[in-house]
């Protein structure tokens, strides 16, 4: 039977470990230092229901969007590479679907006290943060070298 709480997303302020948090600009997602003249953007979150891609490794993918936009993050390969892309989309639309939908799922994989979002549709490949500021959030298969692909998540402060 499933659980009510999962039918609604959780809401979470994401930052890197230098404070960058993310902010919205045009239909991309950029990484900036935190302050009181940023509105950091709120991740929704919300597991898949389709039970046969879990991963005994991995666990339970997640559909990642931004709160109170009709937008989720995507992988989607362009010329080859991997890319991490804003689409419109509805969340809970996704969420509904039986099937999931895999360039919209990603891993959360809690180390310590930080989260790392790995693609599932490109394995390997990291949601991750550049150390310059203002730089778009993007994909990387290159851990620990010059990009942030860990994260802290904090509640929602309403």
């Amino acid at each position: 039977m499933e659980h009510q709480a999962l039918r609604v997303p959780t809401y979470r302020l994401i930052r890197d470990s230098q404070q960058m948090v993310w902010v919205l600009k045009g239909n991309s997602l950029i990484a900036v230092p935190f302050s009181n003249h940023v509105k950091p953007v709120y991740l929704s979150m919300i597991a898949c229901r389709d039970a046969e891609i879990y991963d005994e490794k991995e666990g339970t993918p997640f559909y990642l969007g931004i709160k109170e936009q009709n937008l989720c993050l995507c992988c989607t390969e362009i010329e080859g590479q991997p890319t991490l892309q804003l689409k419109e989309e509805d969340i809970m639309s996704l969420y509904q679907e039986a099937k999931g939908q895999a360039p919209f799922l990603f891993f959360r994989t809690e180390e310590g006290s930080t989260f790392v979002f790995q693609s599932f549709s490109c394995p390997g490949w990291f949601i991750a943060t550049s150390s310059a500021v203002g730089q778009p959030v993007t994909l990387t298969n290159e851990r620990g070298q010059t990009k942030s692909t860990n994260f802290y998540l904090e509640g929602e402060n309403n």
